[in-house]
């Protein structure tokens, strides 16, 4: 019985490591894609609250990309909003963008 529990639990405990988002590699996704038009991302992220980017960023980040696709000024970055590489680097992007919003107090680190 011990070793199905110990079993369950080492399988839950991988399988959740490598399916969480992480905000370092949001924070590279955002120097590779963004930084050409946005600098820095402390400018990006300041700009909402938290509760403002988790709602942007829902259904793999459909509000942010919105947002750029109706800008035409953002037009060097539809080809990228409209890939599934930022359908799936959305949940990095978003952790990155949620950990340094304005109202987290936190500041990215250069890169």
């Amino acid at each position: 019985m011990r070793r199905v529990v110990y079993a369950a639990l080492i399988s839950a405990l991988l399988t959740g490591s490598f399916a969480e988002a992480a905000v370092y590699k949001g924070q590279r996704e955002f120097h590779k894609k963004c930084k050409k038009c946005h600098r820095d991302g402390q400018e990006i992220a300041y700009t909402y609250k938290r509760r403002a980017w988790k709602k942007m960023m829902k259904n793999k980040g459909e509000g942010l990309a919105e947002l750029h696709l109706k800008n035409e000024k953002a037009k060097k970055s539809w080809k990228y909003f409209k890939s599934k590489k930022y359908q799936k680097k959305s949940k990095h992007l978003k952790d990155f963008m949620v950990e340094y919003a304005k109202d987290s107090g936190n500041v990215p680190a250069c890169n």
